[in-house]
């Protein structure tokens, strides 16, 4: 199975609203992203053991470690969480930007130094989530960063 098929999968497998909530968000993030690198990790480690929830991923970045390695990752995420739906936007350095930028005009979210977390569109201010979203993308398209 290719990655846009697990993809297809995975948005498949969520309950309503969730499942027409994150078809819009791919939608979106495809609109905003269109030639980018898709990823999709399933949320488990390598003895098969579920350690996180499946995730989306969109572009590429490089992400850097306190060691000081760097490996290659999604720069835009998407996951279903228990209570909703999970939006991370990756490689901000100042971990308060999201939150001040958007947290006051995103709607009922939660927006910590890289996760928007809401419980359905219908909750949030789409074109603000989107906004974001741009944002970080073209910020990194100016840093000359490894945007595919």
């Amino acid at each position: 199975m290719n990655v846009q098929e697990q993809i297809q999968k995975y948005i498949s497998s969520q309950p309503e609203p969730k499942r027409s909530d994150m078809e819009a968000l791919h939608r979106i993030i495809l609109q905003v992203m269109p030639a980018c690198k898709l990823w999709f990790l399933d949320g488990k480690n390598s003895e098969n053991k579920t350690v996180s929830n499946p995730n989306i991923g969109y572009g590429l970045h490089a992400m850097k470690y306190a060691d000081g390695t760097t490996r290659e990752f999604y720069q835009i995420g998407l996951s279903a969480n228990k209570t909703g739906i999970s939006v991370y936007i990756l490689g901000i350095e100042d971990k308060k930007y999201l939150a001040q930028t958007y947290g006051k005009v995103l709607g009922k979210a939660s927006v910590t130094g890289y996760c928007i977390r809401f419980k359905t569109l219908k909750d949030i201010n789409i074109e603000i989530l989107e906004a974001a979203i741009r944002n970080r993308v073209e910020a990194q398209n100016e840093k000359g960063g490894l945007m595919k």
